[in-house]
């Protein structure tokens, strides 16, 4: 549940973006501190499930329309969260009482087409030759420095055991110019 997520690190102070959620049947209404650009996904569902380059919206317009779209086509709660424009950056981690974190990893966006949004689309995510053609590609990240890679390793750790998360999980983040690391989602069974 990516709303109760953010609502608990929120609470001990992790960044997360801002969000707001829209439960099915209820009216569409920003809050007036969430600020556009937002981008819409579904509440709960997984694997970038309803991203696409429509995700980002920029009026309340088309914030209705998304949201009313992932309630449509998902059956879904939906939430719309600030969008952080940055690096996406991942942190595998695993185990239990003693917690590893793994080198980070980070998705190299390639040469998408003028004007796209640098998100993990479904269609980025999972179609191969769209991957291709763009040049995308995830692998380990470079140029981050040994403070900013202990303050991952930090956060990663605190927010595996604030979320009860077992076993192992990925964290996705997003890493903006100034260096400020915000969590966009805890995947507890990512693709491995």
């Amino acid at each position: 549940d990516k709303a109760l997520t953010k609502k608990i690190l929120q609470y001990h102070r992790i960044r997360a973006p801002r969000f707001a959620a829209f439960p099915k049947g209820r009216k569409i209404r920003r809050p007036r501190n969430l600020e556009f650009p937002l981008i819409v996904k579904t509440q709960v569902e997984e694997s970038s499930t309803g991203i696409a380059q429509a995700s980002v919206v920029s009026s309340d317009e088309a914030l209705a329309e998304r949201v009313a779209f992932i309630h449509e086509k998902f059956d879904t709660a939906a939430i719309a969260e600030q969008y952080v424009e940055g690096r996406e950056i991942y942190a595998a981690v695993f185990g239990n009482h003693r917690l590893t974190v793994l080198p980070n990893w980070e998705l190299d966006f390639g040469d998408l087409p003028q004007g796209s949004n640098r998100i993990a689309t479904y269609r980025l995510k999972w179609d191969l030759e769209y991957q291709k053609k763009h040049g995308i590609k995830a692998g380990p990240a470079a140029d981050l420095t040994e403070e900013l890679r202990r303050r991952i390793i930090r956060t990663s750790r605190r927010i595996f055991r604030l979320l009860h998360l077992g076993g192992y999980a990925r964290l996705d983040f997003r890493l903006t110019e100034d260096g400020r690391v915000y969590l966009l989602e805890a995947n507890p069974n990512p693709d491995l």
